[in-house]
């Protein structure tokens, strides 16, 4: 019991410290990257305070991997300089348990890491973005690619090639119309379609109409009534990474359904529950590479995790661009560097120094 409070104890106070650090660190390189354009648009000091405020769970987000990790990686390098580790195995205790707490308080940061994420860093980030967007003038693109809207309860589908927001037409449209039984009544292929006030004018089209099981071609569109609103057709795409569990999960289903890709998005909503483990993996990985040494202990043990780290990273960076392109499952992509790193993990700590 003394052990685990004694490496609590100071595990704590260098963790807080290098999290306070980190993410002020964050606020401020984020502050400094827009502060020319604040002055610009000449953003008084409130709103800019105010975006620098909502943007502190974000940073503390990108904070908690670093600070962990340097918690635990100085901590167990500095037991490991000063001999107290050599003291504390020689009284029968091994490294695996005396650095289990350390281990428990890092897998019940990342579960905490993964709601602190869901409920609060992801509503603060987007009224972040919103806000700064608004003080600096500019609004994200509404332009879209492969728009598919499903409206009147699924009865009618809309696919067009692109979506001009400007200029409000539709480029290479598809509208499929189908019954109560969902039998197709007919499909209308045009080459654009132009919003007026309240409709769709189509331009170069043809309507197949499809009754008694015959098909039958029709040039004059002018008696079909389009009135989708042009905001459904708005770029949809979102980032996965910015909205909660639930949201993602609706909008991968939508994207499923529409027939569009989703692989990226699914591995990236995979990736929101294997991320957290991060912080345990961390902190494995420092006691496994910890007191590797003799010689400068200190800053080679930090040197070596946060190479470890920095591994972690990009083989995540790999793994996820092979589940984009389908090469592996989107779920391989997210999982596959956490348990390649726990075992790795493992290895390194059968072979460490006791």
């Amino acid at each position: 019991m003394t052990f685990i409070l004694y490496l609590c104890k100071r595990f704590w106070g260098v963790f807080l410290g290098a999290l306070f650090f980190f993410t002020m660190a964050l606020c401020l390189v984020d502050l400094f990257m827009n502060l020319w354009r604040y002055i610009a648009q000449n953003v008084s000091a409130g709103p800019i305070f105010k975006v620098s405020l909502l943007y502190v769970p974000k940073a503390m987000s990108f904070s908690f991997p670093l600070a962990i990790l340097f918690g635990a990686a100085y901590i167990l390098s500095d037991l490991y300089a000063k001999n107290e580790l050599t003291a504390i195995f020689a009284s029968g205790v091994s490294l695996l348990r005396f650095s289990m707490p350390l281990l428990v308080i890092s897998a019940i940061l990342g579960v905490g890491m993964f709601f602190f994420d869901d409920r609060i860093v992801v509503p603060t980030y987007h009224q972040k973005n919103e806000l700064q967007n608004t003080l600096l003038g500019t609004q994200p693109l509404k332009n879209a690619s492969n728009a598919v809207v499903i409206c009147d309860g699924g009865r009618t589908v809309y696919r067009a090639l692109m979506y001009d927001a400007n200029m409000q037409i539709l480029y290479v449209v598809y509208v499929v119309s189908r019954d109560e039984n969902n039998h197709v009544t007919s499909i209308l292929r045009a080459q654009s379609a132009l919003w007026q006030e309240d409709h769709w004018k189509i331009n170069d089209g043809v309507l197949y109409d499809v009754k008694d099981g015959k098909v039958t071609l029709n040039t004059d569109c002018s008696s079909l009534s389009l009135t989708e609103p042009p905001e459904s057709f708005e770029s949809s795409d979102i980032s996965i990474e910015e909205v909660t569990v639930e949201d993602a999960k609706k909008y991968i289903d939508y994207r499923r359904r529409a027939g569009l890709p989703y692989a990226e998005a699914l591995s990236v909503y995979y990736k929101k529950f294997s991320f957290p483990c991060i912080l345990f993996i961390v902190v494995f990985l420092s006691i496994g590479l910890s007191g590797r040494t003799r010689k400068n202990v200190l800053l080679v043990s930090l040197l070596l995790c946060i190479g470890a780290a920095v591994a972690y990273y990009v083989l995540q960076m790999v793994t996820m661009l092979l589940a984009k392109f389908e090469y592996i499952p989107p779920l391989a992509g997210a999982w596959m560097p956490v348990v390649f790193f726990v075992i790795c993990s493992c290895f390194l700590l059968r072979t460490s120094r006791t």
